[in-house]
């Protein structure tokens, strides 16, 4: 549900531009705010699932966020843009936080992974929301109402779903989360490691198609399928990706995919054909593909206070994500595309040196302190 409301959202961005009448560079500004909100209210996440329990908090946070797709569409200009997106950012942060600490919490009581495998369905409802998307702008369906009617239908859908997760609640005697906390160091260093993957799944999702056209001056198709090619391989790679880390482990499988992205973007700095641009940025797909739902399963593992390590990794992925499409830009302009994809490319070899911060600890003796109420589960 979360991954078909970012589908259907961009599928609609040509829309909401020509009906605010913002130009590309507002556009541009707009599209910054999704990020903010969802850096600023993260936090927020873990105290909202003490106070309502983990149950009623996902189906709240989710109800919110699936409901601010309308909010977009009926904007008349750039500045209520900027709000509608801050607040369709906001939703969207605090409900990835509290999701992502109740599939840490299944993770840990399975005894095996399943992180990358969630984080797949996403990747797999972000494609179905596209698809439908598109079908709706293909027929020129006015945004509003297209927008509307998946608000409607996803957040049934998605309350529906609700009542099937885990209702983790806290003990009486246990003092909630803080409003705004800065990331514990834990969470510092993981997210360093979800940094560098989400910086290049950035970069190759805004600059693919672009770098197939202006460097090696392919057709507007071809340049597309570059973009397809990293989407799909990246989502097989998350379905997978679970039985690949119970084999091998998350430091070994990270160090893995850090050489597959590594590669990926030699072959993309070197091509003097559209096949290897391709092959490269589908060899980043599949490497970058398990880190993240890794270092948010890491960080659930880091200390006494999940939701607050996860809201720390994912704020600074989610500000990895905003900045790398303007610095790859940036880089772009004072050197070359080809310079901007040479920093892709060491940042991804970033990965196999730090992979060693993901490593699972030995099993804990004790048990949580929580309980869980697991009626209706």
């Amino acid at each position: 549900m979360h991954g078909a409301v970012t589908g259907n959202f961009a599928t609609r961005v040509p829309w909401i531009q020509e009906h605010t009448g913002v130009s590309t560079g507002q556009l541009g500004i707009a599209l910054a705010f999704p990020a903010i909100g969802a850096s600023l209210a993260m936090p927020l996440a873990g105290r909202i699932s003490h106070r309502f329990g983990a149950r009623a908090a996902l189906r709240g946070l989710l109800a919110l966020w699936t409901l601010s797709l309308i909010l977009p569409a009926v904007a008349p200009n750039l500045l209520t843009l900027c709000g509608a997106l801050l607040v369709y950012g906001a939703t969207a942060g605090m409900s990835d936080v509290a999701m992502n600490a109740l599939g840490v919490e299944v993770e840990q009581r399975l005894d095996k992974p399943i992180m990358s495998g969630l984080h797949g369905m996403w990747s797999v409802g972000s494609l179905l929301g596209s698809a439908a998307g598109t079908v709706a702008a293909h027929a020129e369906t006015d945004a509003r109402l297209h927008l509307a009617l998946a608000a409607g239908v996803l957040t049934v859908l998605g309350t529906v779903s609700c009542q099937g997760v885990l209702d983790l609640r806290s003990t009486p005697d246990e003092h909630p989360p803080p409003r705004f906390a800065l990331p514990p160091k834990s969470a510092l260093i993981i997210g360093a490691v979800g940094f560098c993957a989400v910086f290049a799944e950035g970069a190759s999702l805004d600059w693919s198609a672009v770098y197939l056209r202006d460097v090696l001056g392919t057709s507007a198709g071809l340049a597309a399928a570059s973009t397809t090619a990293f989407t799909c391989m990246m989502a097989a790679a998350r379905l997978a990706g679970d039985h690949v880390v119970a084999r091998f482990g998350p430091v070994r499988t990270v160090r893995a995919s850090g050489l597959l992205a590594t590669a990926g973007g030699l072959l993309i700095v070197t091509a003097r054909h559209p096949a290897m641009a391709v092959a490269g940025f589908a060899l980043i797909g599949l490497g970058i593909a398990v880190v993240v739902p890794l270092a948010f399963a890491a960080a659930g593992r880091s200390g006494p206070a999940p939701s607050q390590a996860i809201a720390g990794v994912a704020t600074i992925t989610y500000t990895s994500g905003l900045i790398a499409p303007s610095a790859i830009g940036s880089i772009a302009q004072a050197t070359s595309l080809t310079g901007s994809f040479l920093l892709v490319t060491a940042l991804a070899a970033g990965l196999v040196l730090a992979a060693g911060v993901l490593r699972v600890p030995e099993r804990r003796a004790s048990v949580s302190s929580a309980t869980f109420d697991l009626k209706g589960s």
